[in-house]
């Protein structure tokens, strides 16, 4: 008689209670000047678990408060309504924001902990941004993107073992993509040494191969693998390596098919290709070769892994002419081995 669409809402918040994450909140975070009758955590949770329940703005929150069954799963009589919620938010500066974030993170590390011994072998840390546009017209910091769409820009910067978000960093959506990255790597270092990892592995795309920071990374031990930019000079280096640097690069198959083989059916894409006369880009192959590469902001050289690939370009109505494109990859050289780039056929 009595249903909940979001039925593991009460499990979600007794892992909150039993990891320690409301006592930590409370503890790290002050912006209430009197607990009348809510705390932080109180707050926090009531807007997170608006999310878990389906909710997109804080609106909703109205449908939770009223929801007989969902407080009951959360083992209380009330929470904050959206207004309420609301004035808690617009207290919020970057102080609150960041000592919310250390309150998470130290509930986490006491999670990792229970996890067994082989877990804590490499803790692989990614780093990106992310577009979050905007319909809203008075929002305080949003700005056009790249892309043309208003909004932010945030950084994540995530546990890529687990999927986690260590960090978040909202920016304007006008910012660079890798603004303030080295800072937020450097206190994920210090949060994954802290809980126990062995060996510390950074990734990034081509905008957070930051070489003033290289040398430093590597002094403590961090192994790094980022893109990087195909510039002229690199260019010609890798066209400048002898035919044997060049290694075929067989790539691992997307998923292996649990069925007997079937007969590929024509593409309708390429036909409508062919018939219209469009330009048509077919990759051919791919080759990996590596040179050593000293940044001018390095005091050493780093493994430059590259990428080669063979594109044919056609007309439906001229002979495919071959295109060459390159790909480059800044790796911690002594670390790690072509060969655990390039996957057996």
């Amino acid at each position: 008689m009595r249903g909940l669409a979001s039925g593991g809402i009460g499990a979600m918040h007794r892992l909150a209670q039993h990891t320690g994450l409301v006592e930590a909140i409370d503890r790290h975070v002050e912006v209430l000047k009197v607990h009348l009758p809510y705390h932080e955590s109180d707050h926090v949770l009531g807007i997170a678990n608006n999310v878990l329940c389906g909710g997109t703005c804080l609106q909703d929150i109205e449908q939770r408060r009223h929801d007989e069954v969902y407080l009951d799963a959360l083992g209380t009589q009330r929470i904050p309504d959206p207004t309420t919620a609301g004035d808690f938010c617009r207290r919020y500066d970057e102080a609150a924001i960041e000592a919310l974030q250390g309150a998470i993170n130290e509930t986490r590390v006491r999670v990792w902990r229970a996890q067994p011994a082989g877990f804590f072998d490499e803790a692989v840390i990614d780093a990106d941004g992310t577009l979050a546009e905007t319909t809203g017209a008075c929002k305080e910091g949003m700005d056009v993107a790249y892309t043309g769409v208003w909004g932010y820009h945030p950084l994540v910067v995530s546990l890529a073992n687990t999927g986690e978000p260590l960090f978040l960093v909202n920016r304007s959506g006008n910012r660079p993509s890798s603004e303030g990255a080295a800072a937020r790597f450097d206190q994920a270092q210090a949060l994954c040494r802290v809980a126990g990892f062995r060996r510390i592995t950074f990734r990034g795309d081509t905008d957070f191969s930051q070489t003033e920071h290289l040398d430093r990374w590597h002094a403590d031990g961090v192994r790094f693998v980022f893109g990087y930019d195909a510039r002229a000079n690199l260019i010609r280096e890798a066209d400048a390596l002898p035919p044997r640097a060049w290694t075929r690069l067989v790539r691992r198959p997307a998923y292996e098919a649990q069925t007997e083989p079937r007969q590929r059916r024509a593409s309708v894409k390429e036909a409508i290709i062919g018939a219209r006369a469009f330009k048509n880009l077919r990759l051919k192959a791919e080759a990996v070769a590596e040179f050593a590469y000293q940044p001018v902001a390095c005091a050493q050289p780093y493994r430059m892994v590259v990428v080669r690939k063979n594109i044919s370009v056609s007309h439906s109505s001229h002979t495919p002419r071959p295109s060459v494109t390159h790909v480059f990859g800044l790796i911690c050289y002594p670390c790690v081995r072509l060969s655990a780039l390039i996957p057996n056929p």
